[in-house]
């Protein structure tokens, strides 16, 4: 385990800033202004010894610090967010990280609303897989889930009219995905070189994406369209010099999305679906199903959901040329129990599939407040029947229980 005073270091100034919106985050800092935060404790509990040598082994433990600022005119017209957010973690120093989650500026018009700065934008419909989301960057060594997203650089436009919303985007700069560490689990034989990316354009990280996306409610439906060029958020990757490590590739890519949502009673149809070229050749993915779910189950008044998902995509199998993915040709199946009580207490399962040779992905999240300000989390992830060629091999022996407890202030 390498020094965690040399990490403590190297994030000494994002700590002190967090520090400073943790323990003054109950209370408005003056008019206009909220302040809040959280601190957190986790502990991350792998069932399985490592695959690979330099890995740690039993229990990784870190601690994580959010805070969240917000100051609104008394016109409501202007607006500022401050998210700032840091994870330290004892074994691994990859995982150790600060990032501005979120930082803008907005100002909101009679017509049109401007952002500008770190934004956080989420699109999508379905559970399993968030396929059309595509402006933020993943922050991978947070989770194999890939929801955790790091800030992006970025000036968005937003009008609502009629006939649906719209927003444009300009983002100026790019930022890498993260990856474990050489003491991290959860990754392959090599590990990922972040400090040498390769990109396709001669701009690197400064190249200039852009994107656009329509939304609208049609009685029942819920439709979305979107446009992207630029960077794309998911590298591929090829052999170091050496051959010790792996370095990301990052390519220009133009694709495009829509995501839809029927609401129909109990029964909701989801479905996303994107044409990307710039990996390889031109290909299409698809994920969509439904959800189900039984009210009342029981006499406390907790509902059932059930959810089917089917993946497919259609990119290249050759690793040089496009991203690995593990959601070709797959079924995800799983159950939400939301208990409605007073401690919001929610418990999410299911499994993923691959519909040819079997192997599966086994996710548990469960999650309950405890009094006014604490949460605990509970989540798994595990595999079973692990195909040798399947993209999930390098990761069979990595299943674990996460157990985390925040203090929200």
């Amino acid at each position: 385990m390498r020094s965690l005073m040399r990490t403590l270091k190297s994030l000494i100034m994002p700590l002190l800033v967090l520090a400073a919106v943790i323990f003054g985050a109950s209370t408005a800092l003056s008019q206009g202004w909220d302040a809040g935060g959280s601190i957190g404790a986790e502990a991350r509990i792998f069932s399985d010894d490592p695959a690979f040598a330099a890995q740690e082994d039993g229990v990784q433990t870190s601690i994580i610090l959010e805070g969240d600022f917000r100051w609104r005119s008394a016109d409501r017209r202007h607006q500022f967010v401050l998210v700032p957010w840091a994870r330290i973690d004892a074994v691994d120093d990859a995982r150790s990280h600060a990032d501005l989650r979120e930082g803008f500026y907005r100002f909101v018009g009679d017509e049109l609303t401007v952002e500008a700065g770190l934004i956080k934008v989420f699109w999508g419909v379905t559970e399993s897989r968030h396929l059309v989301d595509i402006i933020n960057q993943t922050d991978g060594v947070e989770d194999s889930d890939g929801e955790d997203k790091l800030g992006q650089p970025a000036i968005r436009l937003t009008r609502q009219t009629g006939w649906g919303r719209l927003e444009a985007y300009l983002l100026p700069g790019f930022r890498e995905r993260t990856f474990p560490g050489i003491e991290g689990r959860l990754r392959g034989p090599l590990i990922v070189d972040t400090d040498a990316p390769l990109y396709e354009h001669a701009d690197e990280e400064r190249h200039v994406d852009f994107a656009a996306r329509w939304s609208h409610y049609l009685g029942d439906w819920d439709l979305g369209l979107a446009a992207f060029h630029g960077t794309s958020r998911e590298p591929f990757f090829v052999p170091s010099t050496d051959g010790q490590s792996l370095r990301p590739v990052y390519t220009i890519i133009s694709q495009l999305s829509a995501d839809v949502q029927l609401t129909r009673g109990a029964w909701l149809w989801k479905g996303e679906a994107i044409v990307r070229e710039g990996q390889g050749d031109t290909f299409a993915a698809f994920t969509g199903g439904l959800e189900y779910t039984f009210y009342g189950v029981t006499a406390s008044g907790a509902d059932l959901g059930l959810l089917v998902e089917y993946h497919s995509d259609g990119r290249d199998n050759d690793p040089s040329v496009a991203p690995p993915t593990a959601f070709d040709n797959d079924v995800f199946l799983g159950g939400r129990f939301a208990f409605n009580d007073m401690n919001d207490t929610s418990l999410l399962g299911g499994a993923i599939i691959d519909v040819e040779n079997g192997s599966s992905a086994v996710l548990i999240e469960a999650e309950r407040r405890l009094g006014t300000h604490i949460f605990v989390e509970i989540e798994g992830r595990f595999t079973a029947n692990i195909d040798p060629a399947d993209a999930l091999a390098a990761v069979q022996d990595d299943n674990a229980v996460s157990l985390r407890i925040t203090r929200h202030f």
